[in-house]
């Protein structure tokens, strides 16, 4: 891949160029866009509005992707196993498990980058990247749903929301089925505040088992422009009542009056 491939991003100046000009499958890269830049705020959300998101390796530059297709969770479609649903009855009916929404960000961001580290796949978690997420997360846009047991935080996720969408970054879990009670908890909140599809961004075998399925760019596109700008954008606060977007009943001595 020849440099003279790539369009340079000098600084938050420098706007993106449409996405159509990404590389194609053919390519040693496919989906990559641009490169260069900085993880300013301005920079991320104006990347996120037009569908794009940066994914890099220690020594390179910010290396920006907007992918075809595109992989993502409707939140209609989310399979929830027999086994899941018997694992969050347990989890929603026993004292000390809970889930929580923001209390951990920058905990939960440290845990996706050792995770991916484990897997020895290296880890785009970089710690620029991670200082980027947690003052977005400062600023309002970036979330985290945490999956607490005894005081514990055993799994979780990160990603990015804007207006009804949610962009999801990466999971881990400490303690089985914790990333997936987060990602269920993650779902039953985007049913209830009209958030229909949830980014996912690449595919795995593991999104796809959970529902997750390839869209193309352009579709993809299309549902940003219809819900990036959509008002009264939800609050993240997290309501046990939400289990019931999943046919959960939450405990009665918790469920809201």
């Amino acid at each position: 891949m020849a440099s003279t491939d790539l369009h340079w991003l000098d600084d938050d100046a420098t706007p993106f160029p449409p996405t159509t000009q990404a590389l194609g499958p053919d390519s040693s890269a496919p989906g990559l866009l641009a490169v260069g830049g900085r993880l300013s705020l301005p920079r991320l959300e104006a990347a996120y509005r037009h569908g794009i998101f940066p994914w890099y390796s220690e020594g390179q530059p910010v290396l920006w992707w907007a992918p075809d297709p595109r992989m993502v969770l409707p939140a209609a479609e989310f399979k929830l196993s027999r086994s899941l649903r018997k694992t969050l009855i347990r989890f929603i009916h026993t004292p000390g498990c809970e889930v929580r929404f923001d209390s951990a960000f920058a905990r939960v961001i440290e845990a996706c980058a050792a995770a991916l580290r484990d897997g020895q796949r290296g880890t785009w978690i970089l710690p620029p990247l991670q200082r980027a997420y947690i003052a977005w997360h400062r600023s309002g846009a970036a979330h985290s749903v945490e999956t607490w047991v005894d005081g514990k935080l055993v799994g979780g996720l990160y990603g990015v929301g804007i207006g009804r969408m949610f962009f999801g970054e990466s999971m881990f879990a400490h303690a089985s089925d914790a990333s997936k009670i987060a990602l269920a908890a993650l779902v039953a909140f985007c049913r209830t505040h009209a958030i229909t599809l949830i980014d996912c961004q690449q595919n795995t075998a593991h999104l796809a088992s959970l529902g997750a399925r390839e869209i193309q760019r352009r579709e993809f596109e299309r549902h940003l422009a219809l819900t990036l700008g959509a008002e009264g954008p939800p609050r993240w606060t997290y309501d046990v009542g939400v289990w019931a977007q999943l046919g959960l009943e939450p405990p009665r001595s918790l469920a809201p009056s």
